[in-house]
């Protein structure tokens, strides 16, 4: 059974050990962040702060913050499962002969379960505030001391397609400037800047935008998934939860929320207002520096009647949001390899801080396979920000970071390895000789093959044989070591 809200999530946590409660109070000004940085770098539960210090309203943190925690907000054993489900649609053919259409019909009634549903009422609507409200009614965090401000941090961004009228959920940041107004952190190369420029050429003045805060995690989490355009992320949740994902529609713009949220922010954009945002605490472990965004303007608050405010912080890794990209990693491997089927498997390191470094091991084919791929992926929607793709032999297990760097740094020739390129990179890279734009690197650290101009012998590893290391498995116990 899928989890309906965020309640049913914190009661998992809970009957797992993977949720503490702090009863005490507690500051959302950094005070919450030193908890919540603590607790992800030893290891330790999902934290919910039942007095956050001046609020009523209790404030929940690091519930992705490790690998167990994403097993049980996707209700599964193995994230390798989740990969698996994806795989088994993806080879789906059109079934031949009676019976297969039969052992087929099982698969198309789970498709259809994918889909979202509207309701026609729902909790996040419990309480609707057009008037009277405040944004700093909610207790937003400041998470680092440099920060602009407070920044909503795990917010469910909803907009539509002006052109295909599809919607679109992405999770961007958000300062509060005041009671009514937020920053809208969408960086150029995301969907809901593209709607902001799709309704600004065609001359619109107002984008609906509405915001969730806290839903199911499959849900929260959909909304981080680097997925094609149009696709639904709201589908996507649906197939991660196995049950459709309850939608609600807004009471003051044209536009649908999860029906189970714990708030909504319901508003619009007014097409070519900036305000100065930020600086931020990002993910990259520096800060991000003030910036021009467009400004959310805020006309209704609905919520439920005990609201309870979800959260994350970022900064220096690992930190909650790479097991969030971690989980990314394993799910979408299938996917990879419907474009690349050469590809064996693939890392992105926490100190990478997912679009500065992949390491992937190839099944090598021919000469030249290594710069095939880094292309390839350079190709592949968000991982076009990659900095850096180190691509290694199959033989290399590129989950262990020590092992890459050893086979990689004895294998390359730098100059004949490494190539450069230049296209878009992270609007967060601070090292970019210009916003948006800069330099990647590929390295090929794979073996070299007379095809590639390499003639000498190539050396084996260094390995001692089984029957040897029997032998001394007996004697090592004999030895009492």
């Amino acid at each position: 059974m899928a989890y309906r809200d965020l309640r049913d999530f914190i009661r998992a946590l809970e009957e797992n050990r993977e949720l503490k409660r702090i009863p005490f109070e507690v500051d959302p000004v950094l005070e919450i962040t030193e908890f919540a940085d603590r607790a992800v770098k030893t290891g330790g539960p999902a934290l919910l702060f039942e007095k956050p210090k001046g609020y009523g309203i209790p404030v929940l943190i690091n519930s992705f913050a490790s690998q167990r925690k994403m097993e049980i907000a996707l209700e599964t054993p193995s994230l390798e499962d989740v990969a698996a489900r994806i795989s088994e649609f993806l080879e789906m053919r059109a079934p031949e002969g009676l019976i297969g259409k039969i052992k087929m019909l099982p698969k198309l009634a789970e498709m259809g379960a994918f889909f979202p549903k509207t309701v026609s009422q729902g909790p996040c609507q419990e309480v609707v505030q057009t008037e009277g409200f405040s944004l700093f009614d909610i207790p937003v965090l400041k998470c680092w001391p440099e920060d602009g401000g407070r920044f909503i941090t795990l917010p469910l961004v909803f907009s539509r397609n002006p052109d295909t009228g599809k919607r679109n959920c992405g999770m961007y940041r958000m300062q509060i400037f005041d009671e009514r107004t937020a920053g809208m952190h969408w960086q150029t190369h995301k969907q809901g800047a593209e709607h902001y420029r799709r309704m600004a050429a065609q001359g619109m003045r107002r984008m609906d935008v509405a915001v969730a805060i806290g839903a199911d995690p499959a849900t929260m989490y959909s909304a981080i998934l680097p997925l094609p355009p149009d696709l639904d992320e709201m589908m996507v949740s649906g197939f991660l939860r196995r049950s459709p994902v309850e939608m609600v529609k807004c009471k003051t713009c044209d536009l649908e929320v999860p029906a189970n949220a714990e708030f909504v922010l319901e508003g619009y954009v007014e097409i070519g207002e900036l305000r100065t945002e930020g600086p931020f605490g990002d993910h990259t472990g520096f800060y991000s520096l003030a910036d021009e965004y467009p400004v959310f303007h805020v006309t209704c608050i609905t919520r439920r009647r005990d609201p309870i405010y979800a959260t994350t912080i970022v900064g220096p890794p690992p930190m909650e949001d790479y097991f969030m990209a971690k989980a990314i990693e394993r799910i979408f491997l299938p996917l990879m390899r419907t474009q690349l089927p050469e590809v064996r498997d693939i890392c992105m390191p926490a100190e990478g801080v997912v679009h500065n470094l992949i390491l992937v091991s190839i099944r090598k084919s021919y000469p030249g396979h290594a710069r095939k791929v880094m292309h390839a992926i350079w190709g592949l929607g968000q991982a076009m920000f990659s900095k850096c793709i180190i691509v290694v032999d199959e033989d290399v297990d590129v989950q262990n970071v020590r092992e890459v760097a050893w086979k990689a740094l004895n294998n390359i020739d730098p100059e004949r390895d490494i190539q450069f390129v230049m296209g878009p990179v992270d609007s967060l890279d601070h090292a970019s000789r210009l916003p948006n734009y800069g330099s990647k690197m590929g390295v090929d650290a794979t073996k070299k093959w007379p095809g590639e101009g390499f003639t000498r012998p190539w050396p084996g590893v260094i390995g001692m044989p089984p029957d040897v290391k029997q032998r001394v498995d007996a004697l090592w116990k004999q030895a009492g070591l």
